[in-house]
């Protein structure tokens, strides 16, 4: 069994910065792509970022610049560290890493649960 916690989140100040992490845990063989995903309200599920088990990043188009993803492979976690926010940051916030398993030796896509960030005076 494969959980992925994530801490983090909250409200802050336009402008403010926030750190979110994620942590993979379980019957772990190897974690290929991590990523984070929002959802605000009332809209679909967006790209936030991802990473590669090598370092490669990708970024969605409004958070370049001012997000960053990184990864621990020795902690199986992923972190993302988001500054200059803005209103529009304002969503639920999920983790998203593709694991294989102990059990099955075959790579399969994890959620975490989400978390709330608010960006509000």
């Amino acid at each position: 069994q494969v959980q992925l916690m994530v801490s983090g989140g909250g409200l802050v100040q336009p402008g403010g910065s926030l750190r979110l992490s994620c942590a993979a845990s379980g019957s772990i063989f190897s974690i290929r792509a991590m990523g984070w995903y929002r959802q605000a309200s009332g809209k679909a599920r967006e790209l936030v970022a991802t990473i590669t088990s090598g370092g490669s990043t990708n970024y969605g188009g409004s958070v370049k610049g001012r997000f960053t993803i990184s990864r621990d492979n020795a902690k199986n976690t992923v972190y993302l560290e988001m500054n200059s926010l803005k209103p529009e940051d304002t969503a639920v916030y999920y983790c998203n890493a593709e694991i294989v398993g102990l059990v099955t030796y075959q790579g399969r896509d994890y959620w975490g649960q989400g978390t709330q960030v608010t960006v509000s005076s």
